[in-house]
């Protein structure tokens, strides 16, 4: 376990490089936020790009948001001009496997078949590889940081939920995400839950009125250095 016990010590900055999208104009560059500085949150989509990662996405470009998406080959491969838009506009793409199996009962190659499928995906829509893995259901053990270690991906879990996929409830994903933002934090959302994309505007802007500035993950590590194959925020137990 020293591997994931390191990285609680050690997280690094993971950045996805963006390259030009043909169909959309480029995000400007600016400044980079330092999250060491002021109060920074990274909002986090799963098991995308949704039917509804249009309008999220306007939702972010209107109040200068960004956000990390965390993806599914099988839709990437269905609805690819949603992540060519995600990457042109400044926002972090990850691989979240390709079919959302549980990586804790698959074989290595399984687990390195799902994972290349969606970066190969991702490649072919948008220009760019994701840097980020996400297992699916944030389950993980040693074989699959080891398939990790191959790809040179961390992983990435969260540090609260918005429990959106369970409440389906616009106040209630606004209240439960409130709740749980904290300085740093990583919140877990899905942009295939319509109510968590009609409740982004006011979301967005209560958070921004709190003094977050919305960023990426690899915004929130930024400067440490986390390592492929390591886990974080580290899973209890994992530290035994």
């Amino acid at each position: 376990m020293s591997r994931q016990i390191s990285s609680l010590l050690a997280i690094a900055a993971v950045c996805v490089t963006l390259a030009p999208a043909p169909a959309f104009a480029q995000a400007p560059k600016k400044a980079p936020v330092d999250c060491e500085q002021v109060k920074c949150i990274a909002l986090t989509f799963d098991d995308g790009p949704g039917q509804y990662a249009g309008t999220l996405l306007d939702t972010l470009k209107k109040y200068d948001a960004k956000a990390t998406f965390f993806l599914e080959g099988q839709y990437v491969k269905s609805r690819p001009a949603f992540v060519k838009r995600m990457v042109a506009e400044g926002h972090e793409v990850g691989n979240h496997s390709y079919s959302h199996p549980d990586f804790t009962k698959a074989e290595a190659g399984t687990i390195r078949n799902e994972i290349k499928k969606t970066q190969d995906a991702v490649k072919k829509a948008a220009g760019v590889e994701p840097k980020l893995l996400r297992p699916p259901y944030g389950l993980a053990d040693l074989q699959v940081a080891d398939v990790a270690t191959e790809f040179g991906m961390p992983m990435i879990l969260w540090t609260a939920g918005s429990e959106d996929w369970s409440s389906k409830n616009v106040d209630a994903i606004k209240k439960k995400t409130m709740e749980v933002a904290q300085p740093n934090g990583i919140i877990l959302m899905h942009d295939w839950v319509k109510q968590t994309v009609d409740a982004m505007p006011a979301l967005v802007k209560s958070l921004q009125k709190k003094g977050y500035h919305l960023v990426t993950v690899s915004d929130i590590v930024k400067g440490q250095d986390l390592q492929p194959g390591d886990i974080f925020p580290v899973p209890a137990g994992w530290e035994k």
